[in-house]
């Protein structure tokens, strides 16, 4: 890649980086543009390491030297301006350095992402970005080896969500499951036993479930208000729920995955 200077954002190809602050309007074009946003040197790295193509760099003038030896071995133009230049295009000040427009991999099938796997997180239609970053960044750190997210989960690759889990969406096995009850019968298919995260009168204790882990795990999470649907707690084999006190009913989603994965985690390894 190399750098092209701007001074003004008349050149088409800074489009991906346009209006970046529209949550609306990313959600659309990402996705059915095959694109997504990698920001800062350390995400970057990360995304071309995963074997992901930037199509262009934004950079600013003193990040440039530290991002052009991450992007050698691929084409395309690095932009460098001024930073009330950058800013007027992005909507935002990049404090980062750099961001880099990304084309999408194609999507494994489940099959593929889960076939040597022993634990997966299931996330069924999180719609907080940052929610969804955590969670990546706790199957990541916690030894858990893959996602699965719903149709309706918002998007692991939009740039909140990538920079939240501090680029472990990129280093994580993912892809899109299908709708109950078919996507648990998919999973027990592959071997996992279906444990869903959720307060019913037929829940178990988190210590109860794992004195007895079963060999393969999909732990699945719910939706930041209602948690998960009655079609996701009717198709999982059990319900699980993390004991709370002083009339707390729940933890946030992505507290809650970090504790059902290190006390699932840690029971499997014990096996």
């Amino acid at each position: 890649m190399h750098p092209v200077r701007i001074d003004s954002l008349d050149d088409p190809r800074l489009d991906d980086f346009a209006r970046l602050t529209d949550v609306a309007l990313r959600r659309v074009t990402e996705p059915e543009g095959g694109l997504y946003i990698a920001e800062s040197n350390t995400v970057i790295e990360r995304a071309v390491r995963a074997g992901h193509t930037p199509r262009s760099v934004l950079v600013q003038e003193k990040w440039l030297d530290s991002v052009l030896p991450l992007v050698a071995d691929h084409d395309g133009p690095v932009f460098v301006g001024s930073d009330a230049l950058l800013e007027e295009l992005t909507g935002f000040r990049m404090h980062r350095g750099a961001i880099a427009a990304m084309h999408r991999p194609e999507l494994p099938s489940v099959a593929d992402v889960v076939r040597d796997a022993r634990l997966v997180v299931v996330l069924e239609d999180i719609v907080d970005h940052t929610n969804v970053g955590a969670v990546f960044r706790s199957v990541a750190g916690l030894g858990a080896d893959a996602v699965l997210v719903s149709p309706r989960c918002a998007d692991p690759l939009y740039r909140r969500s990538v920079r939240v889990s501090m680029g472990t969406v990129l280093q994580v096995p993912w892809t899109r499951i299908g709708e109950w009850p078919a996507a648990g019968e998919d999973l027990r298919a592959q071997g996992f036993h279906v444990a869903a995260m959720a307060l019913t009168d037929r829940s178990v204790d988190l210590e109860a479930f794992v004195a007895d882990v079963p060999e393969r795990v999909a732990l699945v999470m719910g939706t930041e208000g209602q948690g998960l649907t009655p079609a996701a707690v009717a198709a999982a084999d059990t319900t699980v729920r993390i004991p709370m006190h002083h009339g707390v009913d729940s933890l946030n989603v992505a507290a809650a995955s970090a504790v059902g994965l290190w006390a699932v985690a840690h029971a499997q390894r014990a096996r």
